[in-house]
C-alpha cells in the first residue's frame, strides 16, 4: 500500500514551510519519517546535504530534527520541568531540577512561550500544555521543528500567539515545518507551502 508517492520536500533554515492537505493526505506520515518515528521504505533523508538514516526519534534529535505531535504526551501530575526531565537521555536524577527549570525559563522568555516551569501540567490550559510540548522539544536545541496540526487544540487567539512563537524560531535560524489543513493559517504563517493530496505533492 503506497502512502507517499515520490515526495520531494525540503525545509531551509529561517523559514516556515507549511505542509497543507486534507486529513489522510499523508502529512503526518512525512513528519514522522523526517523525525525518525517511522522507518521509510524508499527514498532518502538528507541533513545539510548528507544522507542520514533515522531509525528512531533519538536519531532525529541527534541530527537536530524534532517533532511536536498533535496528541499531548504529558504526565498530568508532574510539573513542566519534571515532564521535560522524563524525556532526557540520562538517569532520572542525574539532572538538577533547578538547572532544568532555569533553562526552561530562559527558553520561555526567548521564544515567547509563557509557562511556569514549576506548574503542574494538570493545572494548565490546553494551549499552555501545548507550549510545554514545544518547550520539551526546544530543550534539545533542534535546528528543525516539525509541528503536526499544532492549532487543533487552540483558540484563534492562542493560534495567533503560536505564529509569533514560530517567527521567533525562524528569526533564530531554525527551520519550521508547519502541518495544517486550514487556509487561514497558511496565509498567516508560511514562507513556502507544499500541498499534499493523496500522498502526492501538487
Amino acid at each position: 500500500h503506497l502512502i507517499l508517492d515520490h515526495i520531494d520536500f525540503d525545509v531551509r533554515a529561517g523559514e516556515v514551510h507549511t505542509l497543507l492537505g486534507e486529513n489522510g493526505a499523508g502529512k503526518t506520515v512525512i513528519a514522522n519519517i523526517l523525525s525518525g518515528y517511522y522507518a521509510k521504505t524508499g527514498g532518502e533523508v538528507r541533513v545539510n546535504g548528507e544522507v542520514v538514516n533515522l531509525t528512531s526519534p533519538r536519531d532525529g534529535l541527534a541530527h537536530g530534527i524534532a517533532m511536536v505531535h498533535q496528541e499531548l504526551m504529558l504526565v498530568p501530575a508532574f510539573t513542566v520541568a519534571q515532564n521535560v526531565m522524563v524525556g532526557l537521555d540520562a538517569p532520572a536524577f542525574s539532572f538538577q531540577i533547578q538547572a532544568v527549570e532555569d533553562k526552561l525559563a530562559a527558553l520561555s522568555a526567548r521564544y515567547g512561550l509563557q509557562v511556569d516551569p514549576r506548574a503542574r501540567v494538570e493545572t494548565l490550559s490546553a494551549g499552555e500544555q501545548q507550549r510545554v510540548e514545544i518547550l520539551k522539544v526546544l530543550y534539545h536545541e533542534p535546528k528543525v521543528l516539525l509541528l503536526d496540526e499544532p492549532t487543533s487544540l487552540l483558540t484563534p487567539g492562542e493560534a495567533d500567539h503560536l505564529f509569533i512563537v514560530l517567527r521567533a524560531m525562524t528569526d533564530d535560524g531554525k527551520g519550521v515545518v508547519f502541518i495544517t489543513h486550514k487556509m487561514r493559517e497558511v496565509f498567516a504563517v508560511s514562507d513556502r507551502v507544499t500541498v499534499l493530496k493523496l500522498g502526492k505533492t501538487q
